[in-house]
């Protein structure tokens, strides 16, 4: 009986959706064409925005994990040429780690060692110094054309000292921070060392996992997207170590030639932040020309200023275009709003990791909107995954 009742019903059904579907139809053709295109982009805009919202609140709330798993890739990236070298030339895999691990602790350890040293002999010397420099131009403020009295510099300074506080507790922090402990800090430290061992010793069966986590359509297409994505992130590794040695050697080598103290320090200070591509060593190099007006005066100061402003140029315009350009395929422009808005979201960590995010993810959707792996072409270079088998196409 029931089966009898449905079958006049359908039609009758059909046809209601049908005079739906027609009024829907009209309302469409009666709105604009501009308007029609611009709620279409702008649904599917909102869409993203919402799931680039939840990724990030999600990186926010797993920040103990997240940061030093970036920290521990990007190192990788950093040994990946030394260790495939190593691995090219028949090393057992066991020794390639052993080497490129132990060798980048003694070269870090070698560096921090002279640092330590270099601080110990020369600090009381520029403790004095800026005590002297400082009284002076109190004493210039004073007596000068300004005449500002004592209470008034107490509260320029005062404010000047929270104001810097404040920034440096905004920067450091972030919303991305380790955390605020030397217990959070060395248990990143401890778990970033053990993520690079675990990628050295099996990046392919962890690489092998990842693709089979995707439906098997779409894993030839994974694949080869985070290799050539893998591709960039190791060039960009390669690309910056080379430019950030540049930026020490040239900063270091004029404030030890012009006399400035603790050189050392400041080359490796600005070896660190030169990893912050354009704007990490102008910011690191201000502190030699802070060093060099307190101890040295304004004369070897500005000289000091020509030295970081020069070597800066030449980043800017010789190594960034040359060197990072083909290596990240990231606008320069784009490279500086990129670590602006990663610091801003994330401090310091975000700042640090924006670039080879960006470019990660521009090479992806490069390579999927081509659909590269339809062609069976391949990115070339050394990848962590290497011995991975490349998972079978599926016809469409």
């Amino acid at each position: 009986m029931s089966g009898t009742d449905d079958k006049p019903r359908g039609p009758v059904v059909y046809i209601a959706r049908d005079r739906r579907r027609t009024r829907r139809d009209a309302v469409a053709d009666a709105l604009p064409q501009g308007l029609r295109v611009a709620t279409a982009y702008s649904w599917r805009l909102l869409v993203i925005a919402a799931a680039i919202g939840v990724g990030i609140w999600l990186v926010i709330q797993l920040k103990l994990l997240v940061i030093p798993l970036m920290v521990g890739i990007l190192i990788t990236a950093l040994l990946w040429p030394g260790f495939a070298w190593m691995l090219r030339h028949h090393l057992p895999r066991w020794l390639a780690i052993v080497v490129a691990v132990a060798g980048t602790l003694i070269i870090v350890g070698g560096l921090l060692w002279l640092v330590i040293w270099q601080v110990a002999r020369e600090w009381p010397s520029v403790r004095a110094s800026t005590v002297d420099a400082v009284e002076q131009f109190r004493e210039y403020l004073i007596n000068g054309p300004l005449h500002l009295t004592a209470g008034q510099i107490d509260d320029l300074l005062a404010q000047g000292w929270s104001f810097l506080q404040q920034q440096a507790e905004l920067l450091w922090s972030g919303a991305l921070a380790i955390g605020t402990t030397v217990g959070h800090v060395a248990t990143g430290a401890v778990l970033s060392l053990f993520i690079l061992l675990c990628l050295l010793a099996d990046g392919g069966g962890i690489w092998r996992w990842t693709v089979r986590l995707f439906p098997v359509k779409a894993r030839p297409a994974a694949d080869g997207a985070g290799r050539a994505g893998w591709v960039t992130v190791v060039n960009y590794a390669r690309t910056q170590l080379l430019v950030a040695t540049i930026d020490a050697v040239g900063i270091g080598l004029g404030a030890a030639l012009l006399g400035v103290p603790l050189a050392i320090p400041v080359a490796v200070l600005v070896f660190l932040g030169a990893f912050v591509p354009i704007v990490g060593a102008v910011v690191t190099g201000t502190v030699a020309v802070f060093l060099a007006l307190v101890y040295n005066g304004p004369w070897i100061a500005l000289w000091m200023l020509v030295v970081v402003l020069g070597v800066q140029q030449l980043e800017g315009h010789v190594l960034q275009p040359l060197l990072m350009g083909s290596a990240v395929k990231v606008h320069p422009l784009a490279v500086v709003l990129v670590v602006a808005g990663g610091a801003m979201i994330a401090g310091i960590p975000g700042a640090l990791f924006a670039v080879p995010l960006a470019a990660f993810v521009n090479v992806v959707a490069v390579y999927l909107s081509a659909r590269a792996w339809e062609t069976g072409a391949s990115p070339t270079g050394d990848l962590i995954w290497s011995t991975v088998p490349r998972p079978r196409r599926t016809p469409a």
